[in-house]
């Protein structure tokens, strides 16, 4: 019997399955998407009302899924969900992240898609520290307290030297903008920001620009590069994908 058209297209999708599912890890099926999970930080990411998500970090990280041909679906979700989320498993990944050797253990990345300008620290304009100090004289200011946020990276040159000085740390699940208002209520003397978002966070916290400064540090080197991360469930071919289609260069 002569094969027909229909046999023939039957055919074709039943060799194509199993491929899809190695490009899935054993974690999706064909056709699904991945869950991309954000918080809002401009000017990295923003949701608009048709429920995509634009900015310095989400609008490279759409491109790139689309120009390889995975749909993706975005799902705003604290960070330290996130985190959990991907340490689950399953086609889910986060835009915009540091790399670092712990991640690595429980994630894969991209290519880069961004790197920061210099971070800075955002403090009181009236807190007693000069410019252009080196960071880890800075943090052994005496009584100095540094606000972080839990589970977060401020990249590999930062955290080594909060962990060589250690200075008093209050450590907060809250979002960048709310911890503005807790440096202006003194519940501690600076944060760690990008300089990209630093007026935006002022501005969004409602404060005056004026009761706040930025410390620039005389040794940081230029910023940490950002990164698609995704679990591990989402395969190496899918990230290989991805890196063919990132055009950033850092």
């Amino acid at each position: 019997m002569k094969p027909t058209s229909q046999m023939v297209a039957s055919l074709r999708r039943a060799a194509w399955l199993p491929l899809l599912l190695l490009l899935c890890g054993g974690a999706c099926r064909a056709g699904d998407a991945v869950t991309l999970y954000y918080n809002e930080r401009p000017p990295y990411m923003a949701g608009a009302p048709d429920g995509s998500v634009n900015g310095l970090t989400a609008s490279v990280a759409e491109r790139a899924f689309r120009a390889a041909g995975i749909d993706v679906n975005w799902l705003k979700t604290p960070i330290n969900r996130q985190l959990a989320l991907l340490k689950e498993g399953g086609a889910r990944c986060v835009v915009g992240w540091f790399k670092n050797s712990e991640r690595e253990r429980f994630a894969r990345f991209s290519k880069a898609i961004y790197r920061d300008l210099p971070t800075v620290a955002l403090m009181r304009s009236a807190y007693p520290i000069g410019q252009k100090l080196a960071l880890e004289s800075a943090l052994a200011t005496p009584g100095l307290r540094v606000l972080v946020k839990e589970n977060y990276s401020y990249g590999g040159y930062i955290d080594e030297a909060l962990l060589k000085i250690h200075p008093a740390l209050a450590k907060t699940s809250a979002e960048s903008v709310n911890m503005v208002a807790m440096i202006e209520a003194q519940r501690a003397d600076l944060m760690f920001v990008a300089e990209e978002e630093a007026q935006y966070l002022i501005g969004q916290s409602g404060l005056s620009q004026q009761g706040f400064s930025l410390l620039r540090f005389a040794d940081l080197p230029n910023g940490e590069t950002r990164h698609i991360m995704c679990s591990k469930d989402v395969a190496e071919q899918w990230m290989r994908r991805l890196d063919r289609e990132i055009r950033f260069e850092p």
